[in-house]
C-alpha cells in the first residue's frame, strides 16, 4: 500500500516567479507565486511544479559537469519545429548540442536543461 501520493517536482531558481511563468506559459498551466516559492497545475489540479528561489543559486551546465544538472524536464510536443518556436519565444535558449533526433534540448530562463520530445 502507498504512503504517499502526488509526487511534486521541485526546481531551485533564482527567481521563482519568473521561471514558473516561462514554464505556466508553456504548458498552459496556472501559476502561483507566494514570495520566494511559486508553482504551476494544470486546471484540474492533477499535477504540480514548484519552484523555490535560493540565494546563490548556480546555473547547471549542459552538457557539461562542472555544474550537474540535476534533473531535466522532458515535455512531450506533437511537433518540434513548433514546440522550439514557442519555447524560444518564451525565453528559452536552444542548445548547442543536440545528441538526438526525436528530441531537442533547451535551456529554461534559469539555464535549466529540459526536452521537447516526440517520442
Amino acid at each position: 500500500m502507498a504512503i504517499a501520493r502526488f509526487p511534486g517536482l521541485v526546481i531551485d531558481c533564482p527567481d521563482a516567479g519568473a521561471l514558473a511563468a516561462f514554464y505556466g506559459a508553456l504548458l498552459g498551466w496556472n501559476v502561483k507565486v507566494d514570495g520566494d516559492w511559486a508553482e504551476i497545475r494544470p486546471d484540474d489540479g492533477s499535477d504540480c511544479i514548484s519552484f523555490q528561489q535560493v540565494d546563490g543559486y548556480r546555473a547547471p551546465e549542459w552538457p557539461g559537469q562542472a555544474v550537474p544538472q540535476q534533473m531535466h524536464l522532458d515535455l512531450m510536443v506533437q511537433d518540434l519545429d513548433e514546440g522550439e518556436k514557442v519555447a524560444v519565444g518564451l525565453g528559452a535558449a536552444k542548445a548547442d548540442s543536440q545528441p538526438g533526433t526525436t528530441f531537442r534540448v533547451f535551456l529554461d530562463p534559469a539555464r535549466h536543461p529540459f526536452c521537447l520530445c516526440v517520442d
